[in-house]
This record gives C-alpha cells, structure tokens and sequence, in this order.
C-alpha cells in the first residue's frame, strides 16, 4: 500500500508539473521540451507549493487511514476486548483458555462459555444476539488467528506453564488492548528467552520435535 501511495504521489507531482508547467497544453511537453523547461522555471513557485501540498495530503492520509492499521489483527467476528475482559473485569487468561496448562494449544472459548456470562449480561446487544446464532446453529465462533509461529516450530503451551512463564511474556500486556495486533514470533525471541531462563536450547529436544 505505501508502494501505491509513493507512486499514485509521484505521478501526481510529474502531471501537475507538466501540466502547469505548460500552461495548460500538457502536449507542448513533447514538442518544446527547452520551452517547457524554461516554462517550468518561471513558475517554479508555484509548482514548489503545489508539490508541498500534494506530499502533506499524502502523509495526512498514511498516517490517519493506514499506519494504525499496521500489524492490527484480522476483525474478529465478535468485537471482543481483551481490556475489558481481561483488564476491568479481571478475568482470568484460564478461564477463556482452558487447554493452556493440558495441552500443546491454549484452547479458545467456545460459544457456550461466552454465553455464561453474556445470557445475563448485555443479553440483548446484537453481538450477543450473534453469538446466540452461533450457539443454536451449532457453529463454533470463527475466532481469527493472532499469534503466529512458523509451521515448523512446536510450541507446548502445557510446559511453559509449568516453568511459570507468565503469559504476558510472550503475548505482552494483552489486558491493555481492545484490539490485539497480529504477531509473528522469531527464532531469536525464542532463543534469548531459553537463554535467560537457561532453558534447552537442542533444536530437537526444545522446538522442532
């Protein structure tokens, strides 16, 4: 996307220029080339603030429609907010994720554990109402992935509970967004933590198994 912007911005300064340039007969560009630069010369003011303006509009709009958008996770199907939930209400990461200390996968909550609360609770609110749909439908809720490890890697959720590793060492302060942004975790981040917690670090024995 910044590669489009970059070049629709480009574009926009060279026509503008041609354009002003020769005085409205963009076609002079190719016949008098000299001419059109001596044109250009003479209306260098002009062109400078036109060309300042187009790159203002253009970081005006990379900044407020785009760059908040970088690494934001995919939209859940159910706006749900990790501040609320695990931050004002204090719920516990267990709770929703009951697999985490059993298994290999955290677990993600099924309809029927959001309906515990939530049959009470805003009943009514049409995000409620379409996890009902879920629920009578028999449709699990399409939760969308967030966290990424490479397909090679094998990540025991189970034994890094054990060794009381906080959750947010990994996932960071989850209970601070409403939103989660997508990460992709690395080797390295990896390797450094095994290496602080002096951790295996065989590649068989610790990941890759």
């Amino acid at each position: 996307m910044e590669i489009l912007l970059t070049t629709i911005g480009i574009l926009t300064i060279v026509t503008l220029t041609i354009i002003v340039g020769t005085g409205g007969k963009p076609m002079r560009a190719v016949s008098g080339f000299k001419e059109t630069l001596k044109t250009i010369n003479a209306n260098r003011g002009p062109l400078a603030i036109t060309a300042l303006s187009v790159v203002v509009l253009l970081v005006f709009l990379y900044a407020f429609y785009f760059y908040p958008r970088q690494n934001m996770a995919p939209e859940q199907p159910i706006p749900f907010s990790h501040q609320l939930h695990s931050g004002v209400k204090a719920i516990d990461c267990y709770y929703c994720h009951p697999y985490v200390e059993y298994s290999l996968h955290p677990g993600l909550p099924p309809v029927e554990k959001c309906l515990h609360c939530h049959n009470y609770i805003i009943a009514n609110h049409p995000q409620i109402l379409k996890e009902h749909e879920y629920y009578n439908t028999k449709t699990p809720t399409p939760w969308r992935k967030v966290f990424h490890v490479s397909e090679h890697v094998v990540f025991n959720h189970k034994r890094h509970i054990k060794k009381e590793i906080a959750c947010e060492s990994c996932h960071g302060q989850v209970r601070e967004a409403d939103r989660l942004r997508t990460h992709r975790f690395k080797m390295g981040f990896c390797i450094e933590c095994h290496r602080e917690k002096k951790a295996p670090l065989d590649c068989w024995i610790a990941c890759h198994s």
